[in-house]
């Protein structure tokens, strides 16, 4: 079975290209609510689970031994931009815990956000690793290996204490076993557990609702979701899909974006997860499918509303004509759908 398409680009009165792919939607317990495509074929989430990793932050005491607050927390959790504001906060997390940024082994690039990449490079500075855009996941990862009293200088090693607790922490929330076969290294060096798409959608449910967890690590999901809820920017950054739905919906909705066309949802008042893949690994197309799963399961109109202009985002060219857009194909974007979970 083939995956069908999720997404389709559209220019003038044609379709121009179209994206398949696979979307999961499940609560808590793991039934299904929706799944279109082949869910149950492992992907690698890539920084799609930034806040599942940043669960043992908080459970091992190191958020509170060095006085991490919110804004830190959300960075932990974050694919960040690179703008001043999430070099300085990564910058912080790492000083609290006694460290500086040459502990960071995320490796260097300029920063994602365009305006910052050119203000740096015009003041004559050079990409860091601090301006990586995870450098606030390795900075928890740190600042975790430090409460711990583990060798820092392992952290991103899979046999670390820091990456087997992550592993663990990983397997209880999605229910998926996550043996050495389906590891392999992400973009920033650490590990990357591949899983089903539904055992994904599975690991945000609960991570929304706290169902399923121990009451310690429902506390510590839901004090990562409400630090990313508070400070949206720092989970992405200036004019991010990320940002931009977490402002929108605050703490009704947590979204994440991964490399490869990978994407992931919390819809907590629903108990439900969510869990976008698109085979290209294009982003435009992960994010339509995640906003265009997420407005079906929403009951009211104005949250539809707000969602409209992610759902089918205008394509204009380089004179700011407007061209075309980015539509839902009709399997992902049906409302009408049951939402029985049997």
């Amino acid at each position: 079975m083939g995956n069908p398409v999720l997404v389709e680009v559209w220019r003038g009165a044609m379709v121009e290209s179209r994206h398949t792919g696979a979307v999961a939607v499940v609560d808590s317990a793991g039934r299904s609510v929706l799944a279109l495509g082949e869910v149950e074929r492992p992907v690698y989430p890539r920084s799609a689970i930034k806040a599942l990793q940043a669960l043992p932050l908080v459970e091992s005491g190191a958020a509170d031994r060095y006085g991490l607050g919110s804004e830190e927390l959300a960075l932990a959790c974050a694919s960040h931009g690179g703008e001043p504001g999430h070099v300085a906060t990564a910058a912080k997390m790492l000083a609290r815990a006694g460290l500086d940024p040459a502990a960071l082994q995320c490796g260097a690039h300029w920063p994602i956000h365009q305006p910052s990449a050119q203000l740096l490079a015009r003041s004559g500075g050079a990409a860091t690793a601090l301006h990586n855009n995870c450098s606030g996941k390795h900075a928890g990862f740190l600042c975790t290996a430090c409460a711990m009293e583990t060798d820092p200088g392992r952290y991103i090693e899979p046999s670390h204490p820091v990456q087997r607790e992550v592993r663990a922490t990983l397997e209880n929330l999605s229910g998926a076993v996550l043996s050495e076969d389906v590891c392999a290294i992400d973009g920033c060096s650490v590990p990357t557990w591949a899983m089903p798409l539904s055992a994904l959608a599975r690991a945000f449910a609960r991570f929304g609702t706290g169902q399923g967890l121990s009451p310690g690590r429902a506390q510590a999901a839901a004090r990562l979701r409400a630090a990313c809820a508070a400070h949206p920017w720092h989970v992405a950054g200036t004019g991010r899909f990320c940002t931009a739905v977490m402002e929108a919906f605050g703490a009704r909705a947590f979204v994440k974006t991964g490399a490869e066309g990978v994407f992931c949802a919390a819809l907590p008042e629903q108990g439900l997860g969510i869990a976008v893949k698109c085979d290209d690994g294009a982003g435009r197309a992960a994010e339509v499918a995640v906003a265009a799963t997420i407005a079906r399961f929403l009951s009211s109109d104005a949250d539809r509303a707000a969602l409209a202009r992610f759902v089918r985002p205008r394509l204009k060219n380089w004179n700011g004509i407007a061209v075309g857009e980015i539509r839902p194909a009709a399997a992902v974007a049906d409302e009408k759908t049951s939402l029985s979970r049997g």
